[in-house]
């Protein structure tokens, strides 16, 4: 019996080192699922690649679907994402955090590699198993940095004299342009926000990273521009790897060889055929057009500051603003396709058309009496983006997300002082008792201005009658008059209901809606327009005139293109945007002197 009992646990141990050896030569290699982030990720897919039905640049959604599609696939055993210059924001990389925790939760690893940590990138290392930087390359995480820009003498200096009026003591946004430094109460205001933000930022990286206040506190004593080893040692990253010995280093992780796993997310659209002459000629008579095919939750896209009319793409001179007309057309259309079974709005706007604004709010609640409509904040849903906001059933908000700025800012810009340099001279005509009202030559009267402050009034009124009917049990003692909050402090004071990110509304509204997974789809709105309709928009600007600069403007002389590439190259693409920007706003003050506008300049670093 003891014979037969060694055979039998003999032959047991053979069969178990043959199943295991069968198991390891089955498994040739470990596939590693590659994700790449190259540039700033988008909002929605791009106008012009989505007319002509080549492939867009890269959305946030599409990164995320593509980690959903590593942590899903029995293939794709770890991840690395990859980063090349992704000028990312928190909002971002708190979604793009959300999206690695799944594939961890699938018993996956994430990697992540990139040459430079700054604060974005350092943020996002908390989320991973394994942070590497650039052998040779630097760690830079001082903490949150922001600059407010003040025009008021360069204004004064140029002629131009600003004559605002707000309503809200803690609104700040026409300070910019009337201040040389923030009053009292916008700076109470904002450095509250800033402590917020730095608070959620603090905690990302407390959790991900195992650390407690004090040795987070050390790290950011060493990290205002550590080498990859005092990081290391900080606790922020975890390993320094020339990018060459990137695959070597993932193999001494896994002692196997290392199998690159690409295009995790489904593409759409192709290439233009530049060799066929006919093809764009085609794609003129056969524009792209999206069309629910089955079951769809519609994302409604309110990204820029809101104007009247027509949407407009961003440009050198121009930043992209979200028409209130265009916005309408695309509820009608959600309204009325019976395979919209429900809408997500997702809001990155600091506000604008005070008019505009009510016209969206008012478009959106129409088709929440017949549609669960949801909405989800990226960045920011400040002022006419919070009036957008308080339309849907439920808001949703990252941990870094500013919400709020619940007040009136009107006014106008006298350039009389600027004339008079100029040696203009300006003859003002009018007929009316009001008429001169909106002159651009001088500032308004006194009588003028009790006018436009009773008007502001009734805006600031509907505004909040807005958003307390939006938001049941909200305090506006507390959380209007322009105050701006951030995250978990928005939750708890009632501006919104919880923390989540654009993925987790739409998984959210579909289990509401009872949608399996992969039984329905996701369609961006608007719709992108046609070639046809883009290039009517170009030769209506002169952008198909010959002698213009070739940057995405519309047809600049070759002198005042060269000024605006310095000025960009000047200020940096970020404060460069951001002062456009705010040019813009103050140009809507030419149509409209009521706004629901945010503080413009506000440069997060």
């Amino acid at each position: 019996m003891r014979t037969i009992s060694s055979v039998l646990r003999t032959t047991a141990l053979f069969l178990t080192v043959w199943v295991a050896g069968a198991a390891t030569t089955a498994r040739a290699d470990v596939g590693v699922g590659w994700i790449e982030i190259n540039g700033p990720l988008l909002e929605q897919p791009e106008a012009l690649t989505a007319a002509f039905g080549l492939k867009s640049g890269q959305t946030l959604r599409s990164v995320v679907n593509a980690l959903h599609a590593a942590a899903a696939r029995a293939d794709v055993e770890a991840v690395v994402l990859r980063l090349r210059q992704p000028a990312l924001t928190m909002s971002q990389v708190e979604e793009l955090g959300e999206a690695v925790r799944d594939v961890r939760d699938a018993g996956k690893k994430v990697h992540l590699f990139t040459e430079i940590y700054g604060t974005a990138e350092t943020a996002l290392a908390a989320y991973v198993d394994d942070a590497m930087i650039q052998e040779g390359s630097t760690v830079s995480f001082p903490g949150l940095y922001t600059e407010e820009m003040y025009l008021a003498d360069a204004l004064r200096w140029l002629g131009v004299e600003p004559d605002f009026v707000q309503i809200g003591k803690y609104k700040g946004a026409e300070e910019t342009y009337v201040n040389t430094a923030p009053s009292p109460p916008w700076d109470k205001n904002y450095s509250r926000l800033l402590d917020e933000m730095y608070a959620a930022m603090r905690t990302t990286i407390k959790n991900g990273r195992g650390m407690s206040d004090s040795r987070l506190d050390k790290a950011m004593e060493r990290a205002f521009m550590a080498t990859p080893e005092q990081a290391i040692k900080a606790g922020l990253i975890d390993a320094e790897v020339d990018r060459l010995d990137l695959t070597d280093h993932l193999k001494d992780i896994y002692h196997d060889e290392v199998r690159y796993i690409t295009g995790l997310t489904p593409t759409t659209g192709g290439t233009l055929d530049m060799a066929n002459p006919f093809a764009l000629f085609q794609m003129l008579s056969n524009p792209a057009r999206q069309h629910p095919t089955r079951a769809t939750i519609a994302v409604l896209h309110i990204d820029g500051p809101i104007v009247d009319g027509e949407s407009k793409q961003s440009s050198p001179l121009g930043g992209a603003n979200v028409g209130a007309l265009t916005i309408r057309k695309a509820l009608k259309a959600i309204e009325d396709d019976p395979l919209v079974k429900g809408v997500v709005v997702r809001i990155n706007s600091p506000g604008g058309s005070a008019i505009a604004s009510e016209s969206i709010w008012l478009g959106i609640r129409r088709v929440a009496e017949i549609k669960p409509v949801w909405v989800s904040v990226g960045s920011m849903a400040a002022s006419g983006g919070y009036y957008i906001a308080v339309s849907g059933d439920r808001i949703y908000v990252n941990p870094s997300s500013i919400v709020g700025s619940i007040g009136v800012v009107g006014g106008k810009f006298a350039l009389g002082g600027a004339y008079d340099k100029l040696h203009l001279h300006i003859v003002p005509r009018a007929r009316g008792p009001h008429a001169n009202m909106f002159s651009a030559v001088s500032p308004w009267s006194d009588e003028d201005r009790d006018l436009i402050r009773q008007r502001m009034t009734d805006t600031y009124n509907l505004f909040v009658d807005r958003v307390k009917s939006g938001r049941r049990g909200i305090d506006i003692s507390k959380t209007a008059e322009g105050r701006l909050f951030a995250g978990e402090s928005a939750i708890k004071m009632r501006l919104a209901d919880r923390i989540g990110s654009l993925d987790d509304t739409l998984s959210d509204l579909a289990e509401t809606l009872q949608l399996r997974e992969g039984a329905y789809d996701v369609l961006d709105y608007p719709a992108p327009k046609t070639l046809d309709e883009i290039m009517q928009g170009f030769l209506g600007l002169g952008l198909a005139q010959a002698g213009g600069a070739s940057n995405g403007s519309a047809s600049l002389p070759g002198a005042l293109a060269a000024k605006v590439a310095g000025l960009v190259g000047l200020l940096g693409p970020q404060a460069w945007a951001q002062a456009r920007d705010a040019l813009g706003a103050m140009m809507l003050l030419r149509k409209e002197p009521v706004l629901l506008v945010a503080p413009r300049i506000l440069l997060f670093r």
